[in-house]
């Protein structure tokens, strides 16, 4: 069972670290944010806005037990928001010349085992009867 715990823990900083710094990024570099939204969606300055803060009040709320497991689901509901941009992305590729295409490719992948690692991270323990 250490083990597990430990992994867990490692999954959950990870997670914590990538929303953190996602965040942050989203109100530090918010114009490179705002060039990878779709052209379809509105008011971009905005949701980058919003988006940072939810990724922030994700990020520190799955440090607390207490709001743990609603802040995972909060995440993992983000991730499925988000991921539309990510499609947009691949799909135009040509649009962002500094990413390569294999990672454009990977990133779509990548929204699944991430959603997997947060909601696996986030959830509550398991009890055992003794």
């Amino acid at each position: 069972m250490g083990a597990r715990r430990g992994w867990r823990r490692a999954v959950l900083g990870f997670v914590f670290l990538w929303f953190f710094i996602g965040g942050i990024a989203h109100f530090a570099a918010t114009r490179v944010e705002m060039g990878i939204m779709p052209g379809w969606l509105p008011a971009h300055r905005l949701l980058v806005l919003v988006s940072g803060v939810f990724e922030l009040l994700g990020a520190v709320g799955i440090m607390f037990g207490p709001t743990r497991s609603a802040a995972g689901w909060g995440l993992v509901l983000l991730t499925a928001a988000v991921t539309p941009a990510n499609v947009d992305m691949w799909r135009h590729a040509a649009n962002y010349p500094a990413i390569p295409g294999w990672a454009l490719t990977a990133r779509l992948p990548f929204q699944a085992v991430l959603m997997g690692a947060i909601w696996w991270s986030t959830r509550p323990p398991r009890r055992t009867i003794s």
